[in-house]
């Protein structure tokens, strides 16, 4: 294997470039899409997905396209069980301070997908079993992880996933969701207006520099999450995000 001047493996770098390209794509693509979205040669292409492909971590579909494999599930639920026990604390001293069950998510092929909660201590409380996959459009966190991506790419994970409206007050157009984007990436965070479930109102933020996008957020019935509310949330949501940054990012 040749390495790289930068201590890497360069092989090793090919294949988790063209897993990620895959990832970014939505999760399956065709040999000549990567082809295009790489400076690699098509041989080492081909060569590296037959390798990956003999191991379970690709595999090709009836169409040709290839798809992530299933022994990816298993690396990634490690991780991500990894990541919210990483965060437990800063989610536990949310719940502690505000009285409101705190979350934590990540984007997973286009969908939200919760990796922990600590819930509310209250008997009327917001519950989202750990696991849940959710749209990411008519979610607090959802929308977190979107606001960190460019338009055209959340474009394409609506096309993909389309827009339910499970209530009233979810965002029915694409338009409508962009709009809602643009004011949580100058404000800071994210508000779910029952857009996901009447009488529940959540504020969310993205955890800045993870290694995928993540976000954590506070939840509750709206008669006790109301604007004061907001006001104590907001500053406790960017300090759990930077301290969970941190962490992160320590090497």
């Amino acid at each position: 294997m040749a390495a790289k001047a930068t201590g890497g493996v360069q092989s090793v770098e090919r294949v988790f470039e063209l897993l990620e390209l895959i990832t970014e794509a939505g999760g399956n693509v065709t040999l000549s899409e990567l082809s295009a979205s790489t400076e690699l040669p098509l041989p080492t292409i081909h060569r590296l997905l037959r390798t990956l492909v003999s191991l379970g971590y690709i595999r090709q579909l009836p169409s040709r396209r290839y798809a992530l494999g299933p022994r990816l599930i298993r690396l990634g639920e490690g991780a991500t069980k990894q990541l919210g026990a990483m965060a437990m604390p800063q989610l536990e001293s949310l719940v502690q301070q505000l009285g409101e069950t705190a979350n934590m998510a990540v984007l997973d092929t286009d969908m939200v997908i919760y990796i922990a909660q600590v819930p509310s201590p209250h008997a009327m409380r917001m519950f989202t079993e750990v696991g849940r996959r959710a749209h990411t459009h008519d979610t607090g966190v959802g929308k977190a992880l979107l606001a960190q991506l460019d338009d055209d790419t959340v474009r394409r994970i609506v096309a993909r996933q389309g827009m339910p409206t499970p209530t009233s007050k979810s965002h029915k157009t694409v338009e409508s969701l962009l709009a809602d984007l643009a004011q949580i990436r100058e404000r800071g965070y994210s508000i779910d207006e029952e857009e996901q479930e009447l009488g529940v109102r959540c504020f969310a933020m993205a955890v800045p520099n993870a290694p995928t996008p993540t976000a954590i957020s506070v939840s509750g019935p709206v008669q006790r999450v109301d604007e004061r509310f907001a006001n104590r949330a907001i500053p406790l949501l960017h300090k759990a995000a930077q301290v969970i940054s941190t962490g992160l990012n320590r090497n």
